[in-house]
């Protein structure tokens, strides 16, 4: 156990005691105890392999490189759409963590082999972001826009394809696009 991370569970109103039980499942497999982005993270020769966190509804283990885990319980779960690498382990209650543990251990150790093996997921491609129709119509009209956004590291790119995709409605992502003209043609990034 890290006292630098002691702060976490100490301040914890809810999920105090499924946080301790995860802080023991994650310890037991060998695991290095580290606060990372103010949570307990458990690590393995400075590779991250699984964070603690919680939310309202509940609590969860993080595992950083959960995409390339086998799920035979089928209880790895993707945040969202757009998370590409990471994937939850969630538990509403202490009993969850309890009969699962076994499971838990073999996960985790799986995901130390993963990153022994020095294994990666391969994030999207450029091409395999959606290019909004509002953008896409500004491209379309001004060619030095057009050619901006060519000229632009394929990281900014996705990064603006992804923000600009994000409102539901037109006219928020048409806002977000008009917004954003003069920073892509001076070749930045939407959070430069």
């Amino acid at each position: 156990m890290n006292p630098k991370v002691n702060f976490f569970f100490n301040k914890a109103k809810q999920w105090r005691e499924e946080y301790e039980e995860l802080r023991r499942v994650a310890l037991g497999c060998g695991l290095t105890e580290e606060l990372k982005w103010g949570c307990p993270c458990y690590v393995h020769h400075n590779g991250n392999i699984v964070l603690i966190h919680g939310f309202k509804e509940y609590c969860a283990y993080l595992f950083f490189k959960g995409a390339l885990l086998n799920d035979p319980n089928g209880i790895l779960i993707q945040q969202t759409k757009d998370v590409q690498s990471a994937r939850q382990i969630r538990f509403t209650n202490v009993e969850e963590i309890r009969e699962l543990e076994s499971a838990l251990k073999a996960y985790i150790h799986e995901a130390i082999e993963v990153e022994k093996a020095g294994l990666k997921v391969e994030p999207k491609k450029t091409e395999d972001f959606e290019v909004p129709g509002e953008f896409q119509y500004k491209l379309d009209r001004i060619p030095a826009l057009k050619k901006a956004f060519e000229a632009l590291t394929p990281g900014r790119q996705r990064g603006y394809l992804y923000y600009f995709s994000q409102p539901k409605q037109s006219k928020t992502r048409e806002a977000r696009v008009e917004k954003f003209i003069p920073k892509i043609l001076d070749g930045k990034g939407w959070d430069d």
